[in-house]
């Protein structure tokens, strides 16, 4: 894709009533075009909408993205995808990330783009944007749009996603009243933008700069912030530098960029959710990542990031510290330094000009938080395929330990029970809750911080052990097992644990156990009773049918290449219909 050759050429560059026809219909736009365009036409994904004030933004962000990509010699077309608001959407918006990666790549399949920017501030948009571009494999660059401003609560800085699960057990206490509650709903989304912790949008859009995808330093500006008026005019520039140059995604996205997006996710105590979407990227990739190998990588990579859930500051102070560069200019002896980004320069080459500025939000390797082992993988007869523990915010009294089950046959079931006085649970008790995985509800939900039971917090307990096949939010905290494979719905292990089963959980080990003969847990698998779906129909069904587990990655089973070097994936028939 040159200048000669530009795949909107198939559309323009023709003498025949179609090539009228398409040129008219940009000239109605006010776009001067003739059969000898040179032009690159650039798409740009704006997934804006209401419902989700994270993405809010973009309305502003557009024009001067639009300004940038004339100058640069290009054509801008905008287009709009579902809007993934995670706080709104039901019953997940895990549910719809597969479908909005579709939308994108068909649209690609369908129109003139040449080149495309995505714009994303939203947990599963990011995701959703990398899997479609690297499917549709055309040259992209990823933008956000920042972080939300601070609020404000009792005289102390609030974060958006994790302060709000402490005070919400407090308000379960009665230490918070009504007017407090109220007060405490108003500050603490005070500006459109997102998350302001490491939380999954946080997580993903800086895994996004490491994998090479998005402006280093970018992800991590806040959404008010000028400077990222002045990036985004440069994305015109970048993009058509990609074209010129036919710098596509899966130059960018290889094995060896995962690996070093795993190690900075390990750095920052990142959102569990990101081993989950980074499997699935790399899917449409052609690249399978195993969960174990992401359990080594994360047990020798030092937690260098003081950010909330897993530290004490917030993106913001993680910015002013020197973000991601300089979080990747410490971490350079255990990264690869031989991939490259969007510009198609070498990573490291683009920071040589830089030192590494330690300070208490961004500590040296010398001085981590934590040696390594911020993420883990178990394994064990009750996770086959693996499960997830984020051991920086879990308790340590709680990572070796056998206790009862005390289960939950879903999350309505949990709802119901967890604030009752008769709850029969204590301290020591291990909570269970099944059939939240990717097809039980479906979409696999940010179910799995189970709320510690009333009866515990009036007691001044705040954490015990819990275990599901959910997801957890990434601003989410506690000693809290996610992801367990395969899930109940399937008939997994967890589906078959009773009220009273001990289970024993070694996160030294990486075992999670459940002990119980293997001839008794033959038995109790064989009389799983699968559950019939009431959803019959739809894209739900769809999902049900198709989606993998969370060991890999949660895709659809037919969005995976059979043949990952097919570079004619995306190109269309343009017909005289």
């Amino acid at each position: 894709m040159t200048n000669n050759n530009l795949r909107s050429s198939i559309w323009f560059n023709r003498n025949d009533e179609m090539g009228v026809r398409h040129r008219s219909a940009l000239c109605s736009l006010g776009h001067n075009i003739n059969q000898k365009n040179k032009k690159p036409v650039i798409g740009i994904c704006n997934p804006y909408s209401e419902f989700n004030n994270c993405e809010m933004a973009f309305q502003n962000i557009v024009p001067v993205i639009k300004r940038g990509i004339v100058s640069a010699g290009g054509i801008p077309i905008e287009f709009s995808t579902m809007s993934l608001g995670a706080e709104l959407l039901k019953p997940a918006d895990m549910l719809y990330r597969n479908l909005v990666s579709m939308e994108i790549e068909e649209t690609i399949r369908g129109y003139p783009i040449d080149g495309i920017i995505l714009l994303c501030n939203c947990d599963k948009t990011t995701p959703a944007q990398l899997m479609a571009c690297a499917s549709a494999n055309i040259p992209a660059i990823q933008f956000s749009g920042g972080h939300k401003s601070l609020g404000f609560f009792q005289g102390e800085k609030l974060s958006s996603g994790t302060d709000f699960w402490k005070y919400w057990d407090e308000y379960r206490r009665g230490q918070l009243n009504e007017d407090e509650w109220n007060e405490l709903q108003n500050t603490l989304s005070c500006s459109v933008g997102a998350c302001n912790e490491m939380g999954t949008t946080s997580t993903m859009t800086a895994l996004s700069e490491v994998l090479g995808m998005m402006p280093l330093g970018s992800s991590t500006l806040p959404a008010n912030d000028s400077r990222r008026m002045m990036m985004a005019e440069n994305l015109g520039h970048y993009i058509l530098n990609m074209v010129k140059k036919n710098i596509r995604p899966r130059d960018i996205l290889t094995k060896d960029s995962f690996f070093n997006a795993i190690s900075v996710l390990a750095a920052l105590g990142g959102s569990t959710n990101a081993i989950i979407h980074l499997t699935a990227i790399a899917g449409r990739c052609g690249i399978k990542l195993e969960l174990r190998k992401f359990d080594e990588i994360f047990s020798i990579t030092p937690l260098l990031a003081n950010v909330k859930p897993s530290g004490t500051y917030l993106i913001e102070d993680f910015h002013n510290a020197g973000g991601i560069p300089n979080l990747l200019i410490q971490l350079k002896n255990m990264l690869f330094n031989n991939c490259i980004n969007f510009t198609g320069r070498n990573i490291y080459n683009l920071l040589k000009n830089k030192k590494f500025s330690p300070s208490e939000v961004i500590r040296d390797t010398e001085n981590p938080i934590l040696k390594g082992g911020s993420l883990i993988a178990l394994f064990g007869n009750l996770v086959p395929r693996g499960a997830i523990l984020k051991v920086s915010a879990a308790s340590n009294h709680l990572l070796d330990h056998v206790g009862n089950a005390v289960v939950f046959s879903d999350y309505e079931d949990m709802l119901n029970k967890i604030d009752s006085i008769d709850l029969n649970v204590d301290e020591n008790d291990i909570l269970i809750m099944k059939n939240c995985g990717p097809r039980g509800v479906p979409g696999m939900p940010e179910w799995g911080q189970i709320p510690i039971p009333k009866k515990l917090l009036d007691r001044n307990i705040t954490d015990i052990i819990r275990i599901s096949d959910a997801r957890m939010s990434g601003t989410s905290f506690g000693t809290v097992i996610l992801h367990s494979s395969p899930e109940s719905e399937l008939g997994g292990p967890l589906s078959i644990v009773k009220n009273g089963d001990k289970i024993k959980l070694n996160a030294s080990k990486k075992q999670l156990d459940l002990i119980l003969s293997e001839d008794e847990i033959k038995d109790r698998l064989k009389n799983v009773k699968k559950s019939k779906s009431e959803h019959l129909r739809g894209y739900p069904r769809l999902y049900i049918d198709h989606v993998l587990q969370a060991d890999e990655g949660c895709d659809f089973d037919f969005l995976l290449p059979s043949d990952p070097n097919n570079e004619n994936l995306i190109e269309p028939t343009v017909g005289k219909s």
